[in-house]
């Protein structure tokens, strides 16, 4: 295959664990026959300081010629005070609505070799952690109407819409169920807060109706602060997870250091079709940006997840895991994974390890 990329390296972070990831594709296309071309489009700070704009048209025109898009990470302190429609963030919400990405598609996994690394008593980690968060992308309360008003005596007064449709919930919720079927457990919890907020109400209502066109599926509800309990509670119960967009936002973070480390977990955000963009969960880290002590792994799995999910390349994504995997079990660690015992890399020495390992 030949594969078109539209590349955003970002800010912090980003170009370094960017550049791992293309080196592992490059050996990917080595191994297996497929060539990966990389198209650097600007997103995010980087772009704000180019041309003004968060995300330029140019960018979205390119993102869209391209059979997927591999992201680093945007944002920063260097733009916290920019207004709200000016921020670096605000080209993520942007490519997403853009490019059609609804679902994103965040695994937790707890690799073997880190056990020690997650902050869970051995008692509640010991049964093993490997589920799946899929968050609704493109409604809710990111996307909805806001702004601010005067509110008399009370001074100026902030809003932001929540709102969902039938559809959209519908759609959200096939992708996990999908998801759910493909997996050993088939079981789906469905995250909301239908005891206070109606659009959870009606979220619970067209997750019901799914349920039942999926009778191969354990389902079941859950209340958003009670499933942010389980999860360092009891994680283990947890296989798909499906919610809307600012519980998915948190929840999946959460999930994401029982792992043991951010730096460890991809993710996708798909649409209709094979197209996706996938990055990796964590944000920009600027306080390490230039200093070869990022976790390029999240960024590398992320490549996996393309190879598999918009390309259906099995064997090149599972070369991928097996070589992170491998490299896992021999010892290898970067700085925020780092136990007694690990020998430690930097950025670069860990993506050329990994690439050694496929």
């Amino acid at each position: 295959m030949n594969i078109k990329l539209a590349v955003v390296k970002g800010d912090g972070i980003g170009p370094e664990i960017i550049t791992e990831a293309e080196k592992v594709l490059d050996k990917i296309g080595e191994k297996f026959g497929h060539s990966f071309e990389y198209t650097d489009i600007l997103a995010g700070g980087c772009a704000i300081d180019e041309t003004g704009k968060p995300l330029p048209e140019e960018s979205v025109k390119i993102a869209k010629e391209s059979d997927s898009v591999l992201l680093g990470a945007v944002g920063g302190p260097k733009w916290d005070t920019l207004p709200g429609n000016l921020r670096p963030e605000r080209a993520l919400l942007g490519l997403r609505s853009e490019l059609g990405l609804f679902a994103n598609i965040r695994p937790a996994k707890l690799h073997d070799a880190l056990a020690d690394a997650c902050p869970l008593k051995p008692e509640i980690s010991k049964d093993g952690l490997d589920l799946v968060i899929v968050r609704e992308l493109t409604g809710g309360l990111y996307f909805g109407d806001r702004g601010r008003r005067h509110s008399g005596n009370d001074g100026e007064e902030a809003y932001d819409e929540l709102k969902y449709s039938e559809k959209e919930i519908e759609r959200i919720g096939r992708v996990a169920f999908n998801l759910a079927m493909k997996r050993d457990r088939k079981k789906v919890t469905s995250v909301d807060k239908a005891n206070v907020i109606e659009t959870s109400r009606l979220w619970r209502e067209v997750m019901h109706k799914l349920a039942k066109e999926y009778p191969a599926v354990e389902f079941e509800d859950m209340l958003v602060d009670n499933c942010a309990m389980q999860l360092v509670r009891n994680p283990a119960q947890f296989d798909v997870i499906v919610t809307e967009n600012m519980f998915g936002d948190i929840l999946s973070d959460e999930a994401s250091m029982t792992t043991g480390s951010i730096g460890m977990l991809p993710s996708s955000s798909l649409g209709v079709g094979t197209f996706g963009m996938y990055e990796p969960i964590h944000g920009s880290a600027p306080d390490i940006a230039g200093q070869n002590k990022a976790n390029p792994i999240a960024t590398i799995l992320s490549c996996a997840m393309m190879l598999r999910d918009s390309f259906g390349l099995m064997n090149e994504a599972k070369a991928v895991e097996s070589a992170v995997t491998k490299v896992l079990n021999d010892g290898y660690r970067t700085a925020d994974i780092m136990d007694e015992g690990g020998k430690l890399l930097g950025t670069k020495e860990m993506g050329d390890k990994i690439v050694e390992n496929l």
